[in-house]
């Protein structure tokens, strides 16, 4: 992980923050404060167990009505990962290709369906949604919410991620998704990082800037 290059004033206030938070000061550094996209990996697997364990991590993060629109594939096998890179834009490619493994996040548009197992207590929790466009609204705003999670979950396994937009979603839906129910949100690398992986930092807005009251 790199170090954040902060000024003395703003290492002393985020220093008075640290207390009020109750995760501990290593987590947030390996959840938030140090942790960036990784844009290079090492040669380690990641394995089915630690995937397995992310899911069941982040899978009770909250989302509309319980919902959980977000459908993932791994592509592991070197024939899937060829199929997948045609698509990339030409800068992710390489990167693509390089990576221990390959995330698709795509959102089920039909998700109303497991509501008989994921939101069992409202019986009327499917018909809530038999609109398709509320349907496609609602499944794309909690399948966003889960693929923050998935990258948050990424890095509490000890692994980097590397989440990219530059790709033709039409494509990789066809390619993986060929049922036409689902609609993909972004492409994850992720691994170990390599020494290579984290480019500057660069600056975040302030609270003064993001936050108001009324």
């Amino acid at each position: 992980m790199t170090q954040l290059d902060l000024s003395p004033a703003d290492l002393a206030a985020l220093e008075a923050q640290l207390g009020i938070l109750a995760l501990d000061p290593s987590a947030q550094d390996l959840l938030f404060l140090q942790a960036q996209t990784a844009n290079a990996f090492t040669d380690a697997p990641v394995s089915d167990a630690q995937t397995r364990a992310i899911y069941d991590l982040i899978k009770w993060g909250p989302t509309g009505m319980n919902s959980q629109p977000l459908r993932i594939v791994l592509v592991r096998s070197p024939e899937a990962r060829e199929r997948l890179v045609q698509h990339m834009a030409p800068g992710n490619r390489a990167r693509t290709l390089a990576a221990p493994l390959v995330a698709v996040l795509a959102t089920d548009l039909d998700f109303h369906d497991e509501f008989h197992r994921t939101f069992p207590v409202f019986a009327g929790a499917r018909d809530a949604y038999a609109d398709e466009e509320r349907r496609s609204r609602a499944a794309h705003t909690s399948a966003l919410l889960q693929a923050g999670y998935f990258i948050v979950g990424v890095r509490a396994a000890g692994l980097a991620a590397g989440p990219m937009g530059g790709y033709d979603a039409d494509a990789i839906e066809a390619e993986f998704f060929p049922d036409g129910r689902h609609r993909v949100l972004l492409v994850v690398n992720l691994g170990q990082p390599s020494d290579q992986a984290f480019r500057p930092r660069q600056p975040r807005l302030e609270y003064e800037d993001v936050v108001s009251a009324v």
